[in-house]
């Protein structure tokens, strides 16, 4: 295509957008904040054991280079120049755990994501070593508590449980790094140069990181064992970390990184102490600005760095609600109990019913994170009826979602002392319209919904387009572009909404203590005499058969 036939649009920015169910690469215009083009591949989750998720590193890595590509493809169809592409952000899932080979550039085992559980033993055996076995004891510096959700137990977890892994630490070519720091070294070079980096929001959910500092807190890293030399260089969210050293953006600078939710909050615009945004992925995260200074929470939720803007900008934290199963019910009402094709006929479902008819869904697939903390705790669908049907099963999925949502904005509204008016919200699963009224009727207040839901990507599009040396994307509230939004007002009353969310809460009780660290009979299966009652009355029933058999020969 010649030169002069392309659409001058002006300075764009890439975003690549690493979640846990897919990778997409979008293109913005840095003036208007427009989406131009984009392209997304889904990505495999791996199920090993019960409570195990893993997924290929090496799989992520090929999605990200597939997804720009192809979105370079679809511009360079609308003739734009992909040359005005002056800068790429990374958002990625955090807390997911990869371990790779300095050398060699292979990963050493599979990425540990965030919603795997087999660190549960992990934990409880950390716990012995803390006072009162307070699993809020780091809190303090962390802003978390001790739990499996965090990257410093994986880790752990993987050097007590791969010799691959403890051989390459032994001999210093082992790397650590969430997702982005693993894409951010892949794409800069790899074993030819790359930079082993990662920004604070994703340092800052590790459990090493200290958020008061906003460095490596050595304590925390001998604590855990964990060598320091295995971890990325922290640096701000706004920044040149390095340069694209293969593909069709050959020599543009990656200049902006955000763990996702950070991601979202800077992309909704929340700048401001006191605003707040939930978005719906494969978990859901409700996260408040709250300034330049830590909040620790007293209900449950967490103290996160939410963004730093620029290496000599403060850092500005957050309060957050995380959720770990929303988007993935919904998967998982299509992949493992197939009563739906594709996850959009959720909705539809849904829509024909318009209610759960008493039937309430808990999905702790993953144990309950905020409010909670209760790793024990297992997914359950209880008030069922010969009347219930998939598509009441259905609804109490959607609508599970909705009550997990509003226990973190319960806590959230306790820990700030102003209750939010309105719920900002994004995420792909905001284009369900059931979903969002249903949110709306159980929080009883507005939902607001951008008109262009990709949030995630924008922000940290605007990271990388605000960078020093870049430049091209004004973070000044006066240059924002003003978003246009849907609104979804509560249509019952709140008593109902009550009622319902008081049903809720007595399943969650119902879905907890179902599951221990503790092995069974050490192939994975209980033992009928693993309980004592049914044992008991085995045994007993036999003496008695016995019993009987020996009076009856007496009698003969």
């Amino acid at each position: 295509m010649a030169a002069s036939n392309r659409v001058i649009l002006g300075p764009l920015v890439g975003a690549i957008d690493q979640g846990t169910s897919s990778t997409r690469f979008l293109v913005f215009n840095a003036k208007t904040a427009e989406l131009l083009s984009h392209h997304q591949v889904e990505i495999k989750q791996k199920f090993p054991k019960e409570g195990w998720v893993e997924q290929d590193p090496k799989e992520i890595l090929q999605s990200v280079y597939e997804c720009v590509e192809k979105t370079c493809e679809k511009l360079t169809q609308l003739n734009i120049d992909i040359t005005n592409i002056k800068a790429i952000g990374v958002s990625n899932q955090r807390e997911t755990t990869v371990v790779w080979d300095k050398t060699t550039g292979e990963p050493l085992y599979n990425a540990v994501v965030w919603l795997d559980l087999r660190t549960q033993s992990t934990v409880e055996r950390l716990l012995k070593r803390i006072p009162g076995k307070n699993k809020n004891f780091f809190k303090s510096r962390t802003g978390l508590p001790l739990s499996t959700y965090f990257s410093a137990v994986k880790i752990r977890w993987l050097l007590d449980n791969v010799e691959e892994i403890r051989h390459a630490v032994s001999e210093g070519r082992a790397m650590f790094g969430t997702v982005d720091s693993w894409i951010i070294w892949s794409l800069t070079g790899a074993k030819n140069g790359g930079v082993h980096c990662t920004d604070v929001t994703n340092a800052s959910r590790t459990m090493l990181f200290n958020i008061h500092t906003l460095e490596w807190d050595t304590e925390l890293c001998q604590f855990f064992d964990i060598p320091m030399e295995l971890l990325p260089k922290v640096r701000s969210s706004s920044e040149i970390y390095g340069l694209m050293k293969s593909g069709a953006l050959t020599g543009v600078p990656i200049s902006g990184c955000l763990g996702d939710q950070s991601a979202a909050l800077v992309g909704q615009m929340c700048f401001q102490d006191g605003q707040a945004k939930n978005t719906y992925g494969t978990g859901c995260f409700l996260l408040c600005n709250t300034g330049s200074k830590p909040v620790l929470s007293e209900h449950g939720l967490l103290t996160t760095v939410a963004y730093k803007l620029g290496r000599d900008k403060p850092a500005c934290y957050a309060l957050e609600g995380s959720v770990a199963i929303a988007g993935a019910v919904v998967r998982w009402l299509r992949d493992n109990l197939g009563i739906v094709k594709t996850t959009e006929e959720v909705e539809k479902l849904a829509a024909e019913v318009g209610t759960s008819y008493g039937c309430y869904f808990v999905p702790a697939f993953s144990g309950l994170y905020a409010p909670y903390w209760e790793p024990s705790a297992r997914g359950i669908i209880c008030g069922l009826t010969q009347f219930t049907n998939r598509n009441h099963i259905a609804f109490a999925a959607l609508e599970a979602v909705c009550f997990q949502t509003r226990e973190i904005l319960d806590a959230m509204n306790k820990d700030c002392g102003i209750p939010l008016n309105q719920l900002q919200v994004d995420g792909g699963m905001t284009s369900n319209k059931i979903l969002m009224q249903l949110q709306a009727d159980i929080l009883c207040i507005p939902v607001v919904k951008p008109s262009m839901p990709e949030t995630t990507a924008l922000g940290a599009a605007m990271a990388a387009g605000a960078a020093e040396g870049v430049g091209v994307w004004s973070l000044n509230p006066g240059d924002l572009t003003a978003v246009t939004c849907e609104r979804f007002e509560p249509q019952i009353n709140p008593e109902e909404s009550e009622f319902r969310y008081a049903r809720w809460k007595k399943a969650v009780m119902k879905s907890m203590g179902w599951e221990s660290a503790e092995p069974t009979n050490g192939n994975g299966d209980c033992s009928i005499f693993c309980s004592l009652p049914l044992g008991f009355y085995i045994v007993s029933s036999m003496v008695l058969l016995i019993g009987a058999k020996y009076i009856s020969g007496l009698n003969k």
